[in-house]
C-alpha cells in the first residue's frame, strides 16, 4: 500500500505532514478555495496551486491502487499469481509499469499465438524459450507436436514461434527497455498523404517533417495528430535499437537469451525477429503517441487555464457609462448602452457598411446616444465588420466638439463565446426583451465593466484564449478550467446581493442549484442584510455555509442588521478574532466605519509594531497565518486583488496595416499566449506575432500584460504582423 502523504510530499518537496493534513480535509468534503483561505494553519499555508496538485496525485495515486487491486485478482482468478508476481505487481508505482506486468495474463482476441496453443504447441514454444541443448534437430523435436491440425514439423515450430514472439512482446522488461529507447532516441516523421486535400496549406510544414522525439514541442504533436486525423499526413515512429547491437532482435535476445548449441536457437532468433516487428515495435509505437499525446493535451490545457485565468483576472473598468457595438455587414451594427451598473439604457441598430452604406445616419445616431447617456467608452467587437465598425468609432471621435463632453474613448473587445451566452437560458431570463444579437451587444459592454461577472456566464471552453482546445481531452479540459473559474471567483469575492447565479455557481461550497436558490430567495425577501441570513435559504446547510460564507460580500452600508466585516473576506468563525484585534488597537466593531482607512491602518501598524505577530496571534486564540490575513482585510477590506493589474488600452483613433513600418514602436495588450509566443493586439484589425525568440530569457508573459512592442515585419496579403520586444520600453 503506498504512503499518499509521503509520495506526494516527495513529489512536491513539501512536509508529509502538510499533505496527511490537506487530504484529511479534502477527504472531509472541504472545498479547495476555502482549504487555501482558511485553513492556513492546518496546511502550512499551502497555496491553492500546491492544494490541488496534492487533489490531484492523489486522485491518481487511488486510481492506481484500485488498478492495482483489479489486476491482482484479475491474475488471481487465473491462478497464476505467484509469491513473486504478486512482490512485483505491489511494488510497480506507476500505471505504466503495472500494466506491463499484467500484460501477459490480460485476455486477448483470438491471436495467432492463441490459434497456435489450440494446437497443442504450447509444450514446443516452452522449449524453443527454454533453449535445451540436445542432439536432435528442431525437426526432430517438433515432430511429437504433429497431429490432425498440424501437417508437419516445420507447422509446428512456426506456431510454436507465434506464441514465443507472444511472449516477447509481452515480457515487462522488454516493453520497458522499448519504451525508454522510443522515448530516448526515437524519431516522429510525417508526410503528406498523396492527394489529400489541404487547400491553405494548414499542415505545410509538416510535409516533409522529422524530429526527435525528445526534442517535440507540444503544438508539434497536437499539429500532428489533428493532421492525421483529418488524414492529410501520414506519421509514424522510427525506433532505433540500443547502442551497439543491429536490430530489436539482438535487443529482445538480452532478455531472451539463445543458446549456440541449441538446436532451437535459430527458432528464438526468428520468434525474436517476428516480435519485434509484428508485435511489439507497433504496441510501442502506440505506447509513445499515447505518452507524448497525452503530455501535449497537459501542456495545451496548462496554457489554456493560466490564459484563462488571467482573462479573467482583469480590472474592471468601473464606473464607465458603455456604448458596446456588436459589427455586421448585412444585418447591421447592434448598438446597446449600458449604463455604470450593468443596466441597459438604450439598443439599437445602425447599417454604416455594404449593402446599405448609411454612414452619415450611423455617425448621428451613435453621436446622439453618446451626448444623451454621456457615454465615457465605446466598445467594439472584435468579429465580422471590426475593422470597418472601429474607423467609423474613430471617425466619430475626431469630430468630437472640443468645447463639449469629455471626448470618449474606445476599445476593441474580444467577441469570444457572445453568441454563446447571447443563445444561452441565463440570457433569455437576463434579457428577456431583447433579441439573441441585441444580447451580444449588451454582453460586450457589460463584459468591459466588470470581466469575470460576464464571462463565468459562458462555457470555459468557448472563449477564445487557448489552442487545440478540440483536441484535447474534454472531461480534463472543462476539470481545468472550471477550477480556473472557481479560483479566479473566490480569490476576487462575489456580492451575494448583485451577483447572476452563473457568478454564484463557482463559490466554494455553492454550485448551480444552490445559486438558483439564493437568487430566487433573494428576489422574494429582498437583499440579504448579513451573512447569517443565507442560512434562511432552502438547502444551504452549515457546511455550505461554511465554505461560502467568506467568498460572499454584503456590502449593507450601516443598514438595519448589517455587520461591517461582512464586507470583508474575514470568515464568520474569525470575526470574534477581528474584535478583539480591534479592541487592542482601541476600535469598536461599531466605529469601524467611521474610522478612515489611513487612520485605522496606522492604529493596527502601531499595534503589530509593538507585539510580535506570534504573541499576539496566542493572545487572540488564533493562528499567525489568519491573524495576518484579518489584520490586511481590516486595513483593505473587500479588495478587489484585480485592482493592482494594469489597465486594458484605451484609444480614441485608428491605425490599419498599410499604417505599420518597420521599426515603429507601438503599446500592446497581450491576447493570447502559446508555444511558440504570443498574440498582441496593437491597435489594428489583426494582433501581432511576438515570436517567442524575441521574448527575453526568463520573462513569463500572461493575457492582459501591456508591453510596448517593436514593428518587425508586415505582410499585409497575409494579414501578418511580425513583433520585437522593445526592450528598453517593457513592460508598460
Amino acid at each position: 500500500m503506498i504512503d499518499f502523504a509521503e509520495t506526494i510530499a516527495n513529489q512536491l518537496k513539501i512536509q508529509p505532514t502538510q499533505v496527511a493534513a490537506t487530504i484529511q480535509l479534502l477527504d472531509d468534503g472541504n472545498t479547495l478555495p476555502f482549504i487555501a483561505r482558511y485553513r492556513k494553519e492546518a496546511t502550512g499555508s499551502l497555496d491553492e496551486e500546491q492544494i490541488r496538485r496534492i487533489a490531484e496525485l492523489l486522485d491518481g495515486l487511488r486510481k492506481l491502487e484500485q488498478r492495482r487491486a483489479a489486476i491482482v485478482a484479475a491474475i488471481q482468478e487465473q491462478g497464476q499469481l505467484t509469491p513473486e508476481l504478486h512482490e512485483q505487481l505491489l511494488a510497480a508505482d506507476t500505471l505504466t509499469a503495472l500494466e506491463d506486468l499484467y500484460q501477459p495474463y490480460r485476455p486477448k482476441r483470438r491471436t495467432r499465438a492463441s490459434m497456435a496453443r489450440e494446437k497443442g504447441l504450447q509444450p514446443l514454444a516452452d522449449q524453443i524459450l527454454a533453449q535445451p541443448r540436445s542432439r536432435a534437430t528442431a525437426a526432430e523435436l517438433a515432430a511429437p507436436y504433429v497431429n490432425d491440425q498440424v501437417a508437419d514439423p516445420e507447422e509446428a515450430l512456426a506456431g510454436a514461434r507465434d506464441i514465443v514472439a507472444e511472449v516477447m512482446s509481452d515480457h515487462p522488461e522488454v516493453r520497458r527497455m522499448t519504451r525508454a529507447q522510443a522515448l530516448r532516441s526515437g524519431t516522429l516523421q510525417a508526410g503528406k498523404v498523396d492527394g489529400a486535400d489541404d487547400p491553405r496549406e494548414v499542415y505545410r510544414l509538416y510535409y516533409d517533417f522529422k524530429l526527435r522525439v525528445d526534442r517535440l514541442r507540444p503544438h508539434q504533436i497536437l499539429a500532428l495528430n489533428r493532421g492525421e486525423a483529418q488524414k492529410v499526413l501520414r506519421v509514424n515512429l522510427d525506433v532505433p535499437p540500443p547502442r551497439g547491437m543491429p536490430d530489436w532482435r539482438a535487443a529482445i535476445a538480452a532478455v531472451f537469451r539463445p543458446d549456440p548449441r541449441s538446436p532451437l536457437a535459430e527458432h528464438l532468433f526468428l520468434a525474436a525477429e517476428d516480435a519485434a516487428r509484428r508485435l511489439l515495435l507497433p504496441a510501442i509505437e502506440r505506447d509513445v503517441r499515447r505518452t507524448l499525446t497525452e503530455m501535449a493535451e497537459a501542456h495545451a490545457i496548462r496554457i489554456f487555464a493560466a490564459n484563462l485565468r488571467s482573462l479573467l483576472s482583469q480590472p474592471p473598468l468601473a464606473g464607465q457609462t458603455v456604448l458596446a457595438i456588436d459589427p455586421g455587414f448585412r444585418t447591421g451594427c447592434k448598438v446597446a448602452v449600458v449604463d455604470p451598473t450593468g443596466k441597459v439604457l438604450d439598443t439599437t441598430t445602425i447599417y454604416p457598411h455594404p449593402p446599405q452604406q448609411r454612414r452619415e445616419e450611423a455617425l448621428a445616431i451613435l453621436a446622439g446616444l453618446a451626448r444623451r447617456y454621456r457615454v465615457t467608452l465605446f466598445a467594439v467587437g472584435n468579429g465580422t465588420a471590426s475593422r470597418e465598425t472601429e474607423l467609423l468609432v474613430a471617425e466619430l471621435l475626431r469630430s468630437w466638439p472640443e468645447d463639449g463632453d469629455t471626448r470618449p474613448q474606445y476599445l476593441m473587445v474580444n467577441e469570444a463565446g457572445a453568441s454563446v451566452y447571447s443563445a444561452s437560458p441565463l440570457a433569455r431570463a437576463e434579457l428577456p426583451d431583447l433579441d439573441v444579437s441585441m444580447r451580444s451587444a449588451v454582453s460586450l459592454a457589460r463584459r468591459v465593466q466588470d470581466p469575470l461577472a460576464e464571462l463565468v456566464k459562458i462555457d470555459p471552453k468557448s472563449i477564445g484564449v487557448g489552442m487545440y482546445q478540440h483536441d484535447v481531452d474534454q472531461k480534463a479540459l472543462a476539470q481545468a478550467l472550471d477550477g480556473v473559474v472557481e479560483s479566479v471567483v473566490n480569490q476576487v469575492g462575489v456580492d451575494v446581493n448583485t451577483a447572476s447565479p452563473a457568478l454564484l455557481t463557482y463559490v466554494a461550497g455553492i454550485g448551480p442549484k444552490l445559486a438558483e436558490r439564493i437568487v430566487a430567495y433573494r428576489d422574494e425577501h429582498g437583499p440579504f442584510p448579513n451573512r447569517q441570513a443565507l442560512l434562511q435559504v432552502p438547502g444551504l446547510g452549515p457546511k455550505a455555509f461554511q465554505q461560502a460564507a467568506g467568498f460572499l460580500r454584503i456590502r449593507a452600508n450601516g443598514a438595519p442588521g448589517s455587520h461591517p466585516l461582512d464586507a470583508s473576506a474575514i470568515h464568520p468563525e474569525s470575526y470574534p478574532v477581528a474584535e478583539a484585534l480591534l479592541a487592542r488597537s482601541g476600535l469598536s466593531l461599531d466605529a469601524l466605519a467611521q474610522e478612515g482607512p489611513d487612520a485605522l491602518a496606522a492604529r493596527l501598524e502601531a499595534l503589530r509594531s509593538a507585539v510580535p505577530l506570534a504573541q499576539l496571534a496566542a493572545e487572540l486564540g488564533t493562528g499567525e497565518p489568519t491573524l495576518a490575513d484579518i489584520f490586511e482585510q481590516l486595513v483593505r477590506p473587500g479588495r478587489d486583488p484585480r485592482e493592482d493589474l494594469p489597465k486594458p488600452i484605451l484609444r480614441s483613433d485608428v491605425l490599419t496595416m498599410e499604417d505599420l513600418q518597420p521599426g515603429m514602436r507601438l503599446a500592446g495588450t497581450v491576447r493570447n499566449v502559446v508555444d511558440f509566443g504570443a498574440f498582441v493586439d496593437i491597435g489594428v484589425k489583426q494582433d501581432g506575432l511576438l515570436h517567442r525568440s524575441q521574448i527575453p530569457f526568463g520573462t513569463l508573459l500572461q493575457v492582459g500584460d501591456v508591453l510596448q512592442v517593436e514593428i518587425l515585419g508586415v505582410e499585409i496579403e497575409r494579414g501578418r504582423i511580425s513583433l520585437g520586444w522593445a526592450e528598453e520600453m517593457a513592460p508598460a
